[in-house]
């Protein structure tokens, strides 16, 4: 495969003029983000919302383009619009209230939609990074499998997503279908999809709200979840805080329910209580809470170390009247598998942290039920 470098790509791209201005849309600043990884392209270009209509067919425009780069064989591209600060409508006073939703952007019109060929959508949120969400997220899809359902995972951290390297594919890609639509990446008999499937290695996602927002909305559009068959249960590894990505989520996506994974320390639990306020103020329905990296086992002699204290996500959930799901140890197995791409459900089917990540799995279940 040819190697195709991001120089290549602008080049192209600058012989394409903005139907108005007559001037090319790369000197314009309209094409941001633009990433390559083995012949995938994705970029965003960053337009007038009063031009969509336009700007759409000019997007059709680039994709074709770039096809016809020698190495170039897939294009994923967005429309993001920011208003320009001296558009932007006063400010609301001084105890007025602000809609919730970022940006200036409504939630659409529509609603939270359902996934195609997805039944059940499971959200795991942390608001704070650092604790193990992504790991408990990956080892509770597997979980769901275990327990005899067709489970998927999709990775909605844009700026660090761990998926990819947890589910032991970081040099995978998906294929484009030929109908606008892409394949999920299959491995351990569960589907996913991420951001980094689709960005060079390594490589750091300089993106602003919007174009988070964007790159969300499309792939969810454009992959094709039940490729495998339909799926049961799709669980979303949500980025840490509560920002662009979780509202794009919460306005887009109908949610059974989310997880708050937290661990026992003040400050982590600090920002779980935020992450369960956004839910509240979203009327997403709350599964309960994990405490992640409860305790720890010494190796060499037994003994038990609360090394982020012990018991805080559980006096949180009964302080928010919510469930307590259960509680997973501070583990190196745990660690060095995630790190293998080897998650410990998959890789110590019998150990007593994947029976752990089994037992909140089917508490799940039950809720869903």
């Amino acid at each position: 495969m040819t190697d195709v470098k991001r120089e290549q790509l602008l080049s192209a791209l600058k012989t394409i003029n903005h139907p108005k201005l007559n001037k090319n849309i790369v000197d314009l600043g309209i094409v941001q983000g633009l990433v390559v990884k083995d012949g995938a392209v994705g970029f965003a270009l960053n337009i007038d919302p009063s031009e969509v209509d336009m700007m759409e067919k000019l997007r059709g425009s680039c994709d074709r383009l770039l096809m016809q780069v020698d190495g170039v064989t897939k294009v994923t591209s967005v429309l993001t619009a920011e208003r320009d600060s001296k558009d932007e409508p006063p400010k609301p006073g001084f105890g007025e209230k602000r809609a919730f939703g970022g940006h200036g952007t409504p939630p659409p019109a529509q609603g939270p939609a359902a996934i195609p060929g997805v039944k059940h959508v499971i959200a795991v949120a942390s608001g704070k990074g650092g604790v193990g969400k992504s790991t408990t997220s990956i080892n509770l899809a597997l979980a769901f499998s275990r327990l005899g359902l067709k489970a998927g995972i999709f990775d909605l951290d844009i700026y660090g997503p761990s998926v990819p390297r947890l589910m032991g594919l970081p040099d995978a890609r998906p294929e484009s279908l030929g109908d606008g639509k892409i394949t999920p990446l299959k491995n351990y008999d569960i589907v996913s999809m991420s951001i980094g499937y689709l960005m060079e290695k390594d490589a750091a996602t300089i993106w602003r709200g919007p174009m988070v927002m964007g790159a969300i909305q499309q792939m969810l559009r454009d992959v094709k979840w039940d490729l495998f068959g339909p799926i049961d249960v799709l669980v979303l590894d949500l980025p840490p805080g509560t920002g662009d990505a979780q509202l794009t989520m919460v306005q887009n996506i109908r949610l059974d329910g989310a997880v708050i994974v937290s661990t026992p320390q003040d400050l982590a639990l600090i920002d779980a209580r935020k992450a369960i306020t956004m839910f509240d103020k979203t009327k997403t329905k709350i599964f309960g809470i994990i405490e992640n990296m409860s305790y720890f086992i010494c190796p060499h002699c037994g003994e038990r170390s609360d090394i982020f204290s012990h018991g805080g996500a559980c006096e949180t959930a009964k302080e928010k009247h919510m469930d307590f799901l259960g509680s997973i140890p501070l583990d190196m197995d745990i660690r060095s598998t995630s790190d293998d791409g080897k998650p410990i459900v998959i890789s110590q089917p019998e150990s007593p942290h994947t029976k752990a990540y089994i037992e909140i799995a089917d508490k799940i279940l039950e809720k869903l039920h």
